[in-house]
């Protein structure tokens, strides 16, 4: 029984150590400075997307439009800089964009009671038809002030910057979700609303501030996106969606196994990128990529089923 529960807490976190050092011995460049910095941006992009989303999850609800807000918010950035606005202002535009988003998503589901699934379904393509509407389908390209571009680029030694900021924030969400009383009502809220509110919890407030930490995860990943590559395009965090989703879901399978988690969802990301980079370095064929990512989803779900049930259609 402790080996089985040793296990069910830590068999995926386990199952990436073992696919790092595979991939170390086996696909050529994976351990490369270049490669590793890499890996280590995308992780950065697609763990606090991915935070945002367990956010949600945490309060029991769904959130299908975080990529396209994310979008939309770079959108925002990018246009407000091309003209000229003082980028503090412009990177404040896009985080007001994507938390005013998730706000709208949290109204949607606790006031019209409209499902999460389909009000942020709604909302994610409201975002990215207001997108393309901003840019007429063109990306915004310039060579920007070097401050703003430093959030994306730089470094403090040998480590970017975009990583230790992230540290920093997946820190602060951790803290957030399991040591505050606000963490502990949004996770009573996702274990049973009912229970909740009996013992006095505001089960509302805290599915809106779910939804609403998800688009403001989202806003912050379109300041790190449009800073690291100098542009900003309506559909540039589109392969982010499925990738965020399950991360999450494979979170779910470690540490605390069936509930969405902060760490888990970081390992998760983690475990994400690193596959999909040593795929390419292995030479395997692009849909392959898919394959996996499908396979990952549905195993994890397989896990959490219950969870996601709750999420995708309570009324």
């Amino acid at each position: 029984m402790r080996l089985k529960s040793f296990i069910e807490i830590y068999g995926t976190f386990l199952a990436g150590i073992a696919l790092f050092v595979f991939l170390l011995i086996f696909a050529r460049n994976f351990a490369s400075t270049a490669n590793l910095l890499n890996v280590l941006k995308q992780v950065s992009f697609l763990s606090i997307l991915a935070i945002g989303f367990t956010f949600a999850l945490i309060a029991a609800e769904l959130d299908l439009s975080f990529a396209n807000v994310c979008s939309l918010s770079a959108v925002v950035i990018g246009s407000l800089i091309s003209r000229d606005i003082a980028w503090p202002l412009a990177v404040a535009a896009g985080l007001a964009m994507g938390t005013g988003a998730g706000l709208l998503n949290g109204f949607l589901v606790t006031v019209l009671k409209v499902p999460s699934l389909i009000s942020t379904l709604g909302t994610s393509s409201v975002a990215n038809g207001v997108a393309f509407m901003i840019t007429g389908g063109v990306a915004f390209v310039g060579r920007w002030d070097k401050d703003f571009l430093f959030i994306g680029r730089g470094k403090l030694g040998p480590v970017p910057v975009l990583v230790i900021i992230t540290l920093v924030l997946i820190a602060i969400a951790f803290v957030l979700s399991t040591q505050t009383r606000t963490g502990v009502h949004m996770q009573a809220t996702g274990e049973n609303e009912e229970a909740a509110n009996r013992s006095g919890i505001n089960t509302r407030n805290c599915k809106i501030l779910g939804l609403a930490l998800s688009g403001l995860a989202a806003g912050l990943t379109a300041v790190f996106l449009v800073a690291n590559l100098s542009s900003a395009a309506p559909q540039m965090a589109g392969d982010f969606l499925l990738n965020g989703i399950a991360a999450t879901l494979l979170g779910m399978t470690m540490f605390t196994p069936a509930k969405p988690n902060v760490l888990g969802t970081f390992v998760g990301a983690l475990i994400i990128v690193i596959l999909s980079n040593g795929l390419v370095l292995l030479g395997a064929q692009y849909y392959i990529q898919d394959i996996m990512l499908g396979i990952i989803i549905v195993v994890s779900v397989a896990v959490s089923a219950s969870v996601l049930k709750r999420a995708a259609f309570a009324l």
